[in-house]
């Protein structure tokens, strides 16, 4: 029981490994993001992503927070852009109190 009080906390913490999805976009090229977050909002279940960049310094500093609702048909699970402007600015909104500690948002 010592030895596991002495482990270092990088032996103890796993590694971080992102969520991603490669989807396709409107001109049928595949596109990796990252998810960020996750929640419910009056029963729909929303994703916040943005587009991976594996390197630190292929980061954009002014990615874009993309929000896809997750819905479900007879064929499965499924991704759809939030298209309802009074929808997208109440779960834009959710998002943006959840990841304001995380990053800077405008």
């Amino acid at each position: 029981m010592a030895e596991d009080m002495n482990k270092s906390a990088a032996e103890t913490e796993e590694e971080y490994q992102p969520d991603l999805m490669t989807l396709e976009d409107e001109d049928g090229n595949e596109v990796t993001f990252e998810v960020i977050d996750a929640l419910d909002h009056k029963g729909v279940h929303y994703l916040a992503v943005v587009e991976y960049a594996e390197n630190e310094e292929d980061l954009d500093e002014d990615a874009q927070l993309v929000i896809l609702s997750v819905g479900e048909d007879d064929e499965g699970e499924y991704l759809d852009v939030v298209e309802d402007d009074e929808t997208l600015l109440e779960v834009s909104k959710l998002f943006e109190k959840r990841l304001s500690d995380q990053f800077e948002i405008e």
